[in-house]
């Protein structure tokens, strides 16, 4: 039986021209990267097999919405009024940071993550913890810009079967955006006059 490199978990090239394979990695089987990605993380763990989980939950996800919208015959609005994109794109934003950074929503990141800091009355900053999926699902969780996809996407589904009462859902959450930029602006106001 001929020796092929591209079976070697090194990569092409990992076998001499005698056909033997190279010295074995020094990290144990279960976690050596297959050679197409070796070298990727430059000895960091990047948690690449996590990672592909989770978009392929996402990519699923929005597959399956889309079969359901579609053998339920019920057409798909044609375009997001310019108003609606406006509140989508702000429950999107409140709703992704409420998750990713709210200390009322620690709940969902503990399993996942370790509180690195409180930055400021009602926000944190987690770190992600853990291999693997575990600790991919702690950077989606960690991550408002990440997180936003995910929302976004719920949001724009639900918009697309129950419209008014997404836009319920996006209006208030919408409100505590506002709510919260004009906190944020009274702030700076009382700083500034105080001193």
């Amino acid at each position: 039986m001929a020796f092929n490199p591209l079976d070697s978990p090194d990569g092409p090239g990992a076998a001499d021209r005698a056909g033997k394979p190279a010295q074995p990695s020094e990290r144990p089987e279960e976690a050596r990267p297959s050679w197409a990605f070796a070298g990727y993380g430059e000895g960091k763990e990047i948690p690449l097999r996590g990672y592909a989980t989770l978009a392929s939950l996402y990519a699923g996800g929005v597959s399956l919405f889309a079969l359901g919208v579609r053998a339920s015959g019920r057409p798909l609005p044609t375009r997001i009024p310019p108003w609606d994109l406006l509140l989508l794109g702000a429950a999107t934003y409140k709703a992704s940071r409420m998750v990713a950074k709210d200390k009322i929503t620690s709940f969902l990141r503990a399993p996942f993550t370790r509180r690195q800091e409180t930055v400021s009355a009602s926000e944190v900053t987690d770190e992600a913890r853990g291999h693997g999926l575990r600790l991919a699902t702690g950077e989606l969780l960690t991550c408002p810009f990440c997180l936003a996809s995910w929302v976004g996407g719920a949001l724009v589904c639900g918009y697309a079967v129950a419209p008014r009462a997404t836009r319920l859902v996006a209006g208030g959450l919408s409100v505590v955006t506002i709510a919260d930029w004009l906190q944020y602006a009274w702030s700076a106001t009382q700083q500034q006059v105080e001193g």
